[in-house]
């Protein structure tokens, strides 16, 4: 039985979740965070949320639950497994929202699996790192039914007060990850701008400010570009996340049959980076790549 029709529940609590349970305990809700990380829950329980002993709890909770993990997988496992939310908890009149990053036809088909029980699904993935989504500025891309959206609208507007509707569920993960693809190219081409211009002799600090003033601006510069100058790759949004949904895009695409071939280098220069130890270090940190290439190049000739 649901005790707390304004409860929320947070499955999943690294920087995304965390971020968002931040929005919703700032907006009077009262949080159920889970995480199989139990230092992340008790940061959740610091920040005023209440840490859940398990799957069971969250949903036995709270009306709402957000899912904020890493992959397909882990979303079906949270909803599907067998320690998950749909076997032990959800019933019907439920609502289950995913801001996670996934395969929008597997995200669909999960969809249909839980509809027959009654739990509505609406799908809201994020564009926007876990700093922006902590200040409001994520664009939430909705899929689902329309009903439903409206349902949890106050919910919605703690989390992503910006948000466009794209229609049924997967319709939102096929435009999230078509916006994650110019977003991490958007990176990629600042981080090969800043090298050069470093291998020319010029100060990046002031050369950024031009990159702005310029007709090369993005808005990824202004979230970004400082973090390449002062190499702090402090995570906002880890370089494994990003490989993760290059490698989904991929998949897609070729199904479809579009080759994609700028992203096809990104993927290369990200798994470099993961070859040197650098997949917890923020996605900015693929200008490091890009500057051991120049090196090595030098040191050949």
């Amino acid at each position: 039985m649901i005790v707390d029709k304004h409860a929320v529940g947070m499955v999943g609590l690294g920087l995304i979740g965390t971020s968002l349970a931040r929005r919703l305990i700032s907006a009077s809700y009262t949080v159920y965070g889970y995480d199989i990380d139990v230092e992340r829950c008790a940061r959740l329980a610091d920040l005023g949320g209440q840490a859940a002993a398990s799957l069971r709890d969250v949903g036995r909770n709270c009306q709402t639950v957000i899912l904020a993990v890493f992959n397909t997988d882990q979303v079906e496992s949270a909803v599907e497994g067998q320690d998950g939310l749909a076997p032990l908890e959800l019933a019907a009149g439920q609502v289950v929202i995913c801001t996670s990053t996934c395969d929008p036809d597997r995200i669909a088909m999960l969809a249909e699996r839980v509809a027959r029980s009654g739990v509505n699904f609406l799908e809201v993935p994020l564009s926007g790192n876990s700093d922006q989504i902590a200040r409001g500025n994520g664009v939430g891309l909705v899929g689902g039914d329309p009903q439903t959206m409206e349902a949890v609208a106050t919910i919605l507007d703690a989390i992503c007060p910006r948000r466009y509707y794209l229609g049924p569920v997967g319709a939102g993960g096929r435009a999230k990850l078509a916006v994650n693809l110019v977003g991490g190219l958007n990176r990629a081409v600042m981080a090969e701008g800043l090298a050069f211009a470093e291998s020319m002799g010029l100060d990046l600090s002031s050369f950024l400010e031009v990159l702005k003033g310029s007709a090369a601006y993005s808005r990824t510069m202004d979230n970004r570009g400082d973090k390449m100058v002062r190499n702090d790759f402090t995570p906002h949004a880890k370089i494994s996340q990003s490989l993760k949904d290059f490698q989904l895009m991929r998949n897609i695409a070729d199904r479809a049959g579009q080759p994609l071939p700028l992203a096809t280098v990104y993927i290369d220069l990200i798994e470099a980076c993961l070859a040197h130890g650098e997949a917890d270090l923020d996605n900015s940190a693929i200008i490091k790549e890009i500057r051991r290439r120049r090196l090595k190049r030098n040191h050949e000739s």
